[in-house]
């Protein structure tokens, strides 16, 4: 495997100004529990080690179950999230594999049963701020684990 470059020496700028749209996107109006479902369901789909080790380590911090954890991938079958937690999910489906002909209105009309305009907006940006975190961390293939200090996710005691 080729060490890749370190996009966050390359581009500090960026990298903060990006971190700061994403500090902005988790104190919106969604609460952290369905933050992190969607966090770790966007980097399962996108195959984001690094993410996904990330996310999972803070919704343990933030008391997460684990078995919840690990029905995220299987969130259709699971009768372990709510109604407003499914059509989070689903939304975060629908827009991390966008369909060819766009966001069927199904899909919306269900979701928008389960949240509030705001919290449909503010959801929509936490979901294209992990959506960009993957496809950076895809590329420049960031080996997972290897911020846990910095981040604090060693208190997650997942080593």
């Amino acid at each position: 495997m080729t060490k890749r470059l370190n996009y966050i020496q390359q581009s500090p700028e960026l990298f903060k100004t990006y971190l700061e749209f994403s500090t902005l996107v988790k104190d919106g109006s969604i609460e952290k529990s369905i933050g992190d479902l969607v966090t770790i369901r966007a980097s399962q789909m996108n195959g984001c080690g690094f993410c996904l080790d990330m996310h999972v380590k803070q919704a343990r911090i933030h008391g997460e179950r684990e078995l919840r954890l690990h029905h995220v991938a299987i969130w259709r079958e699971s009768t372990l999230f709510s109604p407003r937690e499914r059509a989070a999910l689903a939304w975060t489906e629908v827009l991390t594999r966008l369909p060819e002909h766009g966001v069927p209105d199904e899909i919306y009309e269900r979701v928008r049963g389960e949240l509030s305009e705001k919290e449909l907006s503010d959801l929509t940006y936490a979901i294209v701020a992990i959506n960009g975190w993957n496809r950076v961390n895809v590329a420049f293939q960031t080996v997972p684990g290897s911020s846990d200090k910095a981040f604090g996710l060693d208190k997650a005691n997942l080593a």
